[in-house]
């Protein structure tokens, strides 16, 4: 856990790229944690969780069946130098000043593609999670809950590899960042530190990234898809945070704040995925110069910044940002994040986000 992070921390990378084979196509984490039977089967205990169960059962939608794979031009609109969402990761100036149009618009391909990659993979990460928390989780209803969200991965899985091998023709290994996160969200032998890591966090910026996604992405197909998980995603950060709000009610005060730290290496790791060293070292760019201008970029700072906006009121909402002596405060505070922390958490926005409120163009297909 990290003990002291020195000032400027937002501005400077969390950990180093290691030399890690990238390109494996199998990798394996060790774990050990306890398989919990629940004998009591009193379905409704915890009514939050058995509400979003009960939600989560009427909103299995298919991916062959919903979505409108019959939409093309991805790599075009890709390749489009007006494209919102290029402006988000390819900073101005230094080497990009340099590159020709047919560069830009590879650049462009490269990191559409490579976003919805992470997002595939991130994907595979919850839904070992999520199967973890079937297994651990010491509630029935949470049980119950966990087994609908390995559905919802495995569909979220399913989508983005589609769209991905079909759509874009590029694939890109997992970012180290994101890797070493999932690879210790699983390892740790704890429940609560599986919802903590995946629940709240990992999937808590994923959330705002899709929101972002929605909002600036040309293409209808990739809109029509977003929309969908947006909806299942909701429920699943509401499940963590339901779910850790009475667990975390008997830790000791040395518990909570491991707890915090945990929770800070977290999203500095999940912030330095946003750095793309994948996409600069496939194009033969220089790697520490393209890192150096995202870090630096005042757009791409801002959009790191907008990640946080779910995180940061579910973190306050666990107590989990002023416990103590406000330790975890004073970090976000360093990240420059805490102008999100009045917001709406996510237990209690998760409605607004369902597809109940979708446009017609997103749910004109929807078969259930």
């Amino acid at each position: 856990m990290l003990e002291s992070v020195p000032a400027g921390v937002a501005d400077q990378p969390a950990a180093e790229v290691t030399g890690r084979d990238k390109r494996a196509l199998v990798s394996a984490v060790e774990c050990t944690f306890d398989s919990l039977f629940v004998l009591s089967y009193d379905q409704g205990e915890r009514s939050q969780l058995d509400a979003l169960y009960r939600k989560a059962k009427t909103k299995q939608w298919d991916v062959d069946l919903d979505i409108d794979w019959s939409i093309g031009g991805q790599i075009d609109r890709a390749r489009d130098p007006n494209n919102a969402l290029n402006r988000l990761h390819i900073p101005a100036g230094g080497v990009f000043s340099r590159l020709s149009d047919e560069q830009l618009a590879e650049l462009g391909h490269a990191s559409a593609a490579w976003t919805i990659n992470q997002f595939l993979h991130t994907e595979q990460g919850a839904l070992t999670c999520a199967a973890k928390l079937v297994q651990s989780a010491p509630w029935v209803d949470a049980k119950f809950y966990a087994s609908t969200q390995v559905m919802d991965e495995a569909r979220h899985m399913e989508a983005y590899a589609r769209y991905v091998k079909e759509k874009m023709e590029w694939e890109f290994p997992i970012s180290t960042h994101l890797s070493g996160l999932l690879d210790d969200v699983v390892r740790d032998s704890r429940w609560d530190f599986t919802y903590l890591g995946m629940q709240v966090v990992i999937e808590g910026l994923a959330l705002a990234a899709f929101g972002l996604q929605y909002k600036l992405s040309p293409d209808p197909l990739l809109k029509q898809i977003t929309r969908y998980v947006i909806a299942d995603e909701a429920r699943h950060v509401a499940f963590g945070v339901l779910s850790l709000r009475e667990a975390y009610a008997d830790l000791t005060a040395a518990e909570l704040r491991e707890r915090q730290e945990f929770c800070f290496e977290a999203v500095l790791r999940m912030r330095n995925r946003y750095l793309a060293e994948e996409v600069w070292e496939q194009l033969d760019l220089p790697v520490d110069e393209c890192t150096a201008l995202v870090n630096a970029g005042p757009v791409q700072k801002e959009y790191r910044r907008a990640l946080f906006s779910a995180v940061v009121p579910n973190l306050k909402k666990l107590g989990l940002l002023d416990f103590g002596d406000g330790w975890l405060r004073t970090k976000f505070g360093e990240l420059g994040v805490l102008g999100f922390e009045d917001g709406d958490d996510t237990s209690a926005e998760y409605p607004r986000m369902d597809l109940d409120h979708a446009p017609w163009d997103v749910v004109r297909y929807q078969h259930y």
